[in-house]
Order: structure tokens, then sequence, then C-alpha cells
């Protein structure tokens, strides 16, 4: 399958962050009034595609699904920067990451193809807690080489 197959198939719908995706399931129980006890995703970036830098008030768990490996950026409370690779290509890919709560991320497809992976948000993904990242808000709070690197990447 190709990026547009799959599009249609799954109908996965543009995402604000970047990529494309569907939710698929949400528990039935309610961990709050307004939250589920998780919720999951389907989520495609194909050629050029980038999820732009964000921070969720919950934690989110990726799996990897199909296509090639994606790049995760995942910055800590304190500034450090972690660089994952999410797939099989090799020794130093992982299936799953977890990107905790309070985290700013975002993810990256640099192949020609596309990459699927499946994301989990417990308690369950509220756009309410979702907050796309600008480049002041991460201005002087990490080396300004490695902010020229990912302002080129990741943020709008």
């Amino acid at each position: 399958m190709n990026k547009e197959e799959i599009i249609k198939r799954y109908k996965l719908k543009p995402h604000q962050e970047g990529g494309y995706f569907t939710e698929t399931y949400h528990s039935d129980i309610r961990f709050n009034d307004k939250q589920y006890l998780y919720s999951s995703i389907i989520f495609l970036l194909g050629k050029g595609d980038i999820s732009h830098f964000h921070r969720l008030e919950e934690d989110e768990l990726w799996y990897y699904q199909a296509g090639d490996d994606c790049t995760i950026i995942d910055i800590d409370e304190n500034y450090h920067i972690k660089e994952i690779k999410l797939g099989i290509s090799d020794v130093n890919s992982t299936l799953q990451y977890l990107v905790k709560k309070g985290h700013i991320f975002g993810s990256k497809y640099a192949g020609d193809t596309f990459t699927l992976v499946g994301c989990m948000v417990s308690p369950s993904f509220t756009y309410k807690h979702f907050k796309l990242i600008s480049k002041s808000e991460i201005q002087g709070k990490i080396d300004e080489q490695q902010l020229s690197q990912l302002l080129e990447m990741f943020i709008s």
C-alpha cells in the first residue's frame, strides 16, 4: 500500500500538528467527567511530513505499525533532547516509545514512502490538553545550534 491508499482505507484526516490520523478506540470507562481512561489513534506521516512540536498533559505511548522508521524528538522538562527511531530498521530502532506528560515532542519522516504508527493517550486525548509549541517557548532554553536544527525540522 502507499500513503494515499492508507489514507483512503482507514479514513485518515489531516491532523493540526501535521500528518494524518483517525481515532480507532477509546475506553468505555471514564477517568473523570471529561476524559475516558484511554484513547488510541493511527497516525501516518508520508514523504516530507512532520508532526510539529506540541505538548500534552497526558502520557502518549507510540507503537510502530508499518512502513519505514520515523524519528521522535522528545524534550523533557529540563529541556534535554532525546532522539528516538521508532521502527525496525536497525538495532537502534524501537517498537514502542513513551512520551511522558508535559514533554515537548514532534516526529518526522525522512523516507520516500510512509511510516504508520499507533498512539495511545492515557487519560484520553483532548484538544483542551493539546498545545502546539512556538519558537519563542523554547528559545533560550536549549543550545542555539540545536534550536536552529530543530526549527528547520519541527516548528511551523
